[in-house]
């Protein structure tokens, strides 16, 4: 399995990014999808997920600004990101793997692939 992320970069408070995962050797039948963001010195935290069962999950810093969606024919998963501050501010990473219970999708440890991220940075 194969995660490659992009779309990162500088934006100013307000504004908006989207980021894009583009998957492969993924053949699960099950599966989950997520997108989590680690800041210097902080844990790593889950923002969205998105899973084979047609669920979604979001964090509650993100929640209403955030939306997570996914292209099977593009094989890409993407993280639309609207009104982001300051605090969006982190390295966000794509994470994939056989589903879990929902009370997981948002673990980090739930998740055994991994991409390598891609810095977003929201400053004036």
């Amino acid at each position: 399995v194969q995660l490659v992320e992009s779309g990162g970069g500088l934006v100013q408070p307000g504004g908006s990014l989207r980021l894009s995962c583009a998957f492969s050797g993924f053949n699960f039948r099950s599966y989950c999808m997520a997108w989590f963001r680690q800041a210097p010195g902080k844990e790593r935290e889950g923002v969205a997920s998105i899973c084979s069962d047609g669920n979604s999950l979001y964090g509650d810093s993100v929640q209403g600004r955030f939306t997570i969606a996914q292209d099977n024919a593009k094989n890409t998963l993407y993280l639309h990101m609207n009104v982001l501050k300051p605090e969006d501010t982190a390295m966000y990473y794509c994470a994939a793997d056989v589903s879990m219970g929902v009370p997981f999708r948002l673990v980090a440890i739930s998740y055994n692939y991994w991409g390598q991220g891609t810095q977003v940075t929201v400053s004036s």
